[in-house]
C-alpha cells in the first residue's frame, strides 16, 4: 500500500476536525456580528423534524417496551421485581432515547443534509459562493448544525416520554407488574442528572451528525455517484462516532455523578 493511501484517513480526519473548528468559530462570529441565518436554521429544523418525528415516535414505543420486557423478565428471575421501573426508565433516559434520536437524525436528517450540500458542490454553487466572498461554512453549515442540535434535543424529550409510557404500559399489561411499584422505584432511584445527561448526549449527537454530513457533502468525489457514496459514508461514520461519544460521556457521567440509592 502506498504512503498516500495510508495517509488519506489521517488527512480526512484532520480536515474534518478543522471544519468543526471553523464551524464553531463561524457560529460565534455570525452571532456577534448579527448575521446569523435564522431563516435557514428554522427551515432546516422544520425539515429535519418533519422527516424524523413520526419514525421517532413509532420506534420509541417498541423500544421502551422491549427494554421493559427484558428488564422485567430478568428482575423476576433474581427476585427484584420492585426495581423494574427504575431500571427501565433509567435505561431509556440515559441510553435508549439519545441513541434512537441520534440514529434517526443521522439516517434521515444527516443523509438529506449531505445530499443537499453534495448536489450544490457538484453544481459549483459552493465554489461560486466562495468567489463572491460568502463563507459556505457560515451560510450553509452553521444553520444546519444548529437546527440539528435543536431538533435532537426536542426529539430526545419525545422519545423519553413515549418510551417511558410504553414501558409502563407493557410492564403492567403483559408482565402483570404493579403500577405503584413501577412508579415508586423510578422516583426512588432516578435523579435530574439522568435527564440532563440524556439531553447533553442528544445535543452532541445532533451536532456530530450534522457536522459529518456537512463535511462529506462539501467533499464529494466525482459526480452524482460521488454524492451517493458520500451520503452512505456520512451515515456509517456518524453511527460509529455516535457510539464512541456515547461510551465516553457515559463513563464520565458515572465517574462524576454518584448513583442515588432508594
Amino acid at each position: 500500500m502506498s504512503s498516500v493511501g495510508v495517509a488519506a484517513p489521517f488527512r480526512s480526519s484532520g480536515s474534518f476536525f478543522a471544519m468543526c473548528l471553523d464551524t464553531f468559530v463561524a457560529f460565534g462570529r455570525s452571532i456577534r456580528h448579527l448575521r446569523f441565518q435564522w431563516r435557514e436554521m428554522l427551515e432546516q429544523a422544520w425539515f429535519i423534524a418533519s422527516v424524523t418525528i413520526l419514525p421517532t415516535a413509532l420506534v420509541s414505543i417498541p423500544f421502551g417496551a422491549v427494554i421493559a420486557l427484558q428488564i422485567g423478565n430478568l428482575a423476576r428471575q433474581v427476585g427484584a421485581q420492585s426495581f423494574t421501573g427504575s431500571a427501565s426508565v433509567l435505561a431509556i433516559l440515559r441510553e435508549a432515547a439519545p441513541i434512537v434520536c441520534a440514529l434517526l437524525i443521522s439516517g434521515a436528517g444527516g443523509s438529506a443534509i449531505c445530499a443537499d450540500l453534495g448536489s450544490r458542490k457538484i453544481r459549483d454553487e459552493i465554489d461560486a459562493m466562495e468567489v463572491l466572498g460568502i463563507s459556505p461554512i457560515e451560510r450553509l453549515v452553521v444553520p444546519r448544525v444548529a437546527a440539528s442540535m435543536i431538533v435532537a434535543v426536542l426529539l430526545n424529550g419525545l422519545v423519553s416520554v413515549v418510551g417511558v409510557i410504553g414501558g409502563y404500559i407493557f410492564n403492567v399489561m403483559l408482565q402483570h407488574g404493579t403500577p405503584g411499584a413501577y412508579i415508586q422505584s423510578f422516583t426512588a432511584l432516578a435523579q435530574l442528572p439522568d435527564l440532563y445527561v440524556g439531553e447533553v448526549k442528544a445535543l452532541l449527537f445532533g451536532a456530530m451528525a450534522a457536522l459529518v454530513a456537512s463535511y462529506k457533502g462539501l467533499n464529494p468525489k466525482g459526480g452524482p455517484k460521488g454524492v451517493g457514496d458520500a451520503v452512505n459514508q456520512s451515515v456509517i461514520i456518524s453511527f460509529m462516532l455516535l457510539f464512541v461519544i456515547n461510551f465516553v460521556i457515559t463513563q464520565v457521567y458515572f465517574t462524576l455523578v454518584p448513583p442515588k440509592f432508594g
